[in-house]
C-alpha cells in the first residue's frame, strides 16, 4: 500500500499494476461512501459485495481489501489522482462499470444526497464519461 501512496503522490503517477488499480478503485468506493460524512453499514456491505463480484473474493478477502482501501482513502491525496490512475488502467468502454459501482455505493443507504450527486458527476467526468452516461449508470445502479 505504501508503494501505491508514493505513486499517487508522484507529480505524474506511473501506470499501476492491476492489483494497485483494484485497490485504487476500492479506495474510491470508500471515498464515495464517506462523501456525505455517514459511512453507513449498507455502504460497507455494498462495497464488499462489489469487491466479491469483481474479484471472485469471499467475504473475508473482500473485507480485507476494503479495510486496506479505507486506510488508503484516508491517507491518499485528492480524488483526481485516483481517477487518473484508473483512467490509465481501465479502457474507456469498461469505465461505465466503475461508475455503476460508484453509484451503487452512493445509493446503498437509500438516501440521495446532493454532495454524493455532485461527487459522482465530478468522478464520471474525470473518468471520461458524459453526464448522460453518468445518469445511465445511476439508473443501472438503482436497479441492481
Amino acid at each position: 500500500m505504501f508503494n501505491l501512496i508514493q505513486r499517487l503522490f508522484a507529480p505524474v503517477p506511473t501506470a499501476l499494476p492491476v492489483a494497485d488499480a483494484d485497490l485504487a478503485l476500492a479506495a474510491l468506493l470508500v471515498r464515495v461512501a464517506r462523501t456525505d460524512r455517514m459511512y453507513a453499514i449498507e455502504e460497507v456491505e455494498r462495497i464488499d459485495r462489489i469487491l466479491m463480484a469483481r474479484h471472485g473474493f469471499g467475504s473475508f478477502e473482500a473485507a480485507a481489501m476494503r479495510a486496506a482501501a479505507e486506510k488508503l482513502e484516508a491517507e491518499a491525496p485528492d480524488t483526481v489522482r485516483f481517477t487518473r490512475v484508473l483512467k490509465e488502467a481501465v479502457a474507456l468502454e469498461d469505465r461505465m462499470a466503475l461508475v455503476v459501482a460508484l453509484w451503487e455505493v452512493a445509493l446503498a443507504d437509500g438516501q440521495r444526497d446532493a454532495e454524493e450527486d455532485h461527487e459522482l458527476r465530478l468522478l464520471s467526468g474525470l473518468l471520461g464519461l458524459t453526464d448522460v452516461e453518468s445518469a445511465a449508470a445511476r439508473q443501472r445502479a438503482a436497479i441492481e
